[in-house]
């Protein structure tokens, strides 16, 4: 079973609903009404990071759960976690200012990296040596 794995995903996918309230809020503080996407410099933002974490679910996810099925379940859950960390660095530091983003993204896209060419590694070693 990947226990570990799916509590990663579930806690994933609550920081991506998280980043959605932040910009249902940040709509309302910032007087930007639907269906703009921008205005203030602050929602835009708060929108940046909802939407940024949207666009790395679809790498982030599979090559997570390849990763925990072809080389195990609490690595993938560990490093799936330092993903999630990373997106909260990446939300905190972009929404103080754009140039504070780069050290959460580092650690986010490394985490994905290593899920995404662990699983596409340890895949082709087991296909080549079947």
């Amino acid at each position: 079973m990947y226990q570990f794995t799916a509590l990663v995903t579930l806690l994933a996918i609550l920081f991506y609903f998280f980043t959605c309230a932040r910009v249902a809020k940040a709509r309302g503080t910032y007087g930007v009404k639907l269906p703009a996407i921008s205005g203030h410099p602050d929602f835009e933002r708060v929108f940046r990071v909802q939407m940024n974490t949207l666009e790395w679910l679809p790498i982030f996810l599979p090559s997570l759960w390849l990763f925990a099925i072809y080389v195990g379940d609490q690595v993938a859950a560990a490093i799936g976690l330092l993903w999630i960390v990373g997106r909260i660095v990446y939300m905190i530091g972009y929404t103080q200012a754009t140039e504070r983003r780069s050290p959460g993204f580092f650690i986010q896209a490394l985490a994905c990296a290593i899920l995404l060419f662990g699983a596409f590694g340890t895949i082709a070693w087991r296909l080549v040596h079947a």
